[in-house]
């Protein structure tokens, strides 16, 4: 029975064995590793998985796509959810984890945001949209540099492997897409508990991304001009420099002493 992608679920299929085997070798489980697959599709990715680890757990929201995944990967534990609303961490239980998957292009953002919540696992390897790629790996200054950038770049290391051009997948998108990996820090320099309030001051200071800093924290903050002007004289940072042009590190900083 042929599959037929769904449009209102942003299905994009991608079938060339010589991608999906690169993706598959990008994550690179190891033995001890379980592998989490969100949104198998029709199971390109899955194959090429499976081959790969010894328990490899699916998310697929479409239910006419689970019982044909069910079938042909017996050994594969094929879990019909939204991904958005499943808890991932009960899903792998204990032990080292690893995530991958061809993820749509409207629901990006926040399945990296997912993938990258605590208890983090040991690699992420996603195919996004090429733009997505180019604002997850960009630098400061640039047009693409964003807060996604920023958000991403304080808890793992950012790796662009290749390109796909968008002829590879069915039905074709209209952009080519690309093969990220993200490998959670060690010791990132943000406590679990603190990334929330983070991101929310970066997306907040980003809304004023073209002003000068002094004048896009007080919008954003409500503290007066003098105390601004301090606290970025106490970090270093020009009060004529710009959200865009700030580089992690200094997020960072303006984000610990606005919390003193």
């Amino acid at each position: 029975m042929a599959t037929h992608p769904k449009k209102r679920l942003g299905q994009h299929f991608l079938s060339d064995p010589r991608i999906l085997a690169r993706i598959a070798d990008a994550v690179a489980p190891a033995p001890e590793e379980t592998v989490l697959e969100i949104g198998p599709g029709p199971g390109g990715l899955t194959e090429a998985l499976a081959k790969r680890t010894k328990r490899l757990i699916c998310i697929e929201k479409d239910r006419d796509l689970v019982p044909a995944l069910r079938q042909r990967f017996p050994a594969v534990e094929v879990v019909e959810a939204d991904a958005l609303k499943t808890d991932w961490h009960e899903l792998v239980g204990a032990g080292p984890f690893v995530i991958a998957g061809n993820i749509p292009y409207n629901i990006t953002s926040p399945l990296i945001d997912l993938a990258l919540s605590p208890p983090r696992p040991r690699r992420v390897v996603y195919l996004v949209q090429k733009e997505v790629a180019e604002r997850i790996s960009a630098k400061p200054g640039g047009a693409e540099y964003g807060a996604l950038t920023v958000g991403v770049s304080t808890v793992a290391r950012v790796e662009r492997l290749f390109t796909v051009p968008a002829g590879a997948f069915h039905p074709r998108p209209a952009v080519d897409s690309a093969v990220v990996r993200l490998t959670p820090l060690d010791s990132p320099p943000l406590a679990d508990e603190e990334v929330a309030s983070f991101r929310r001051f970066v997306v907040g200071l980003f809304g004023f991304r073209r002003k000068q800093l002094i004048r896009g924290i007080r919008e954003l903050t409500g503290l007066p001009a003098e105390r601004v002007a301090a606290m970025l004289e106490q970090v270093g940072i020009s009060k004529e420099k710009r959200p865009q042009e700030l580089t992690s590190a200094q997020f960072l900083a303006l984000h610990a002493v606005l919390r003193m």
